[in-house]
């Protein structure tokens, strides 16, 4: 089996245990993987959940559809990671539920949205701002992630949903599934009152494991 063989073979199956867990519904979400011609992404209006190897769609890093299917309408949410973070291997952006409903919130920090609440979403994904809504597919999201300056790993589209980078495939998904968990007891500890890592505790993390 050829590299590109396998990641399409490892998209196929980390996409389907996205979908099945609940990470994604019907035709939302896309995942791509960078390879050493191009960029592998998941075609438009196609389901997380039932993705054909042969017919994910491969663009080259200016943009050029090369083969597959039609690449997704958000594929510039994709190609502004690897522009602004080249160390970027792969992007997983979801609508999964509470990232989306913490992105629908009037009162969260729009520069910092994901407060140091376990060590886990400190070590895999980091400090996430939230941008300014912009409908679907519009490109104007695609240059709010290149001024961001390759600062961040991750980032909440406003009422939309989460966009998360990684070195490669399996890390990529194993943050955007970190940032949801994480999401997912700020939403349920919402009306507590809640004990965060203090600026040491953040701080040695870094030191230890680096940073996303």
């Amino acid at each position: 089996m050829t590299s590109e063989e396998q990641v399409r073979a490892n998209i196929v199956r980390l996409a389907k245990s996205l979908f099945d867990r609940g990470f994604s519904v019907g035709s939302a979400g896309n995942i791509s993987c960078a390879v050493e011609d191009g960029i592998l992404i998941t075609p438009t209006n196609s389901s997380l959940g039932s993705p054909d190897a042969d017919r994910i769609s491969k663009i080259s890093r200016d943009g050029r559809h090369i083969s597959g299917d039609r690449p997704s309408k958000e594929v510039f949410l994709h190609r502004a990671f690897y522009e602004s973070r080249p160390a970027t291997g792969a992007v997983v952006h979801l609508h999964s539920t509470y990232c989306t409903a913490l992105s629908c919130l009037a009162d969260v920090d729009p520069n910092d949205c994901i407060p140091p609440l376990t060590p886990y979403v400190i070590m895999r994904v980091g400090q996430v701002p939230i941008l300014p809504y912009v409908r679907p597919g519009d490109q104007k999201a695609g240059k709010l992630i290149d001024d961001l300056g390759g600062k961040y790993a991750a980032v909440l589209l406003a009422n939309h949903g989460p966009v998360v980078a990684g070195r490669d495939l399996e890390s990529a998904v194993f943050a955007a599934e970190e940032l949801e968990e994480t999401a997912k007891l700020l939403i349920v500890l919402r009306s507590m009152k809640l004990r965060y890592l203090t600026d040491a505790q953040v701080e040695e993390l870094g030191t230890v494991f680096g940073k996303p």
